[in-house]
C-alpha cells in the first residue's frame, strides 16, 4: 500500500521485486533456449521465457493494479490491458474476501463486483495482484468507500 499524504492515492499492485525476479528468470531461460542443443528442450525453454516474460510485461503494465483516489466522490481505478477503469461507491456493488482453494491450500482473494455501463462485473484480485494481504485491502476500501 502507498500513500504519502491526504491528497495522494491508496494503491496495491504486484512487488517491484517479485516482478524483476520474473524478468531475470525470463532472460535466463531465454538464454538458456538459445544456448540449448537438445531441439525439443530448446522449445520447452523458450515457452517458459516467453510466459516469464510475459507475466512480467503484465505486471508492469497494470501498475497500480488497484488504487483509490481521493476526492468528491472517491474513486476506485482498476488498472487492466486495456487501461485503467474509474468507479464511484455507486457503482462498486460489493466488496469481501472470499477463500478459493488452490494447490490444496485456501488463498485468500478479494472480489469486487462493479456496476459497468449498467452491466454487473466480476473482478477478482490475489495476493500477486495486490501485493498484499487481500483482508488489508478490504478494511482500506470499506473505510475508504464508506466516506
Amino acid at each position: 500500500m502507498t500513500a504519502t499524504g491526504p491528497d495522494s492515492r491508496l494503491s496495491w499492485s504486484t512487488p517491484p521485486a517479485a516482478l524483476a525476479a520474473c524478468g531475470i528468470g525470463g532472460l535466463v531461460l531465454a538464454a538458456a533456449a538459445i544456448l540449448s542443443t537438445d531441439g525439443p528442450g530448446r522449445l520447452l525453454i523458450g515457452i517458459a521465457a516467453l510466459g516469464l516474460l510475459g507475466l512480467t510485461g503484465l505486471g508492469l503494465r497494470q501498475r497500480p493494479r488497484l488504487a483509490v483516489e481521493p476526492g468528491d466522490p472517491v474513486h476506485v481505478v482498476v488498472r487492466g490491458l486495456t487501461g485503467p477503469q474509474r468507479y464511484t461507491p455507486e457503482q462498486v456493488l460489493r466488496v469481501r474476501v472470499v477463500h478459493y482453494r488452490r494447490l490444496g491450500r485456501r488463498m485468500p482473494m478479494l472480489e469486487m463486483d462493479v456496476d459497468q455501463h449498467g452491466e454487473e462485473r466480476l473482478i477478482i484480485f490475489g495476493r500477486w495482484d495486490l501485493g498484499t494481504h487481500p483482508e488489508d485491502v478490504l478494511e482500506v476500501l470499506q473505510v475508504q468507500l464508506a466516506r
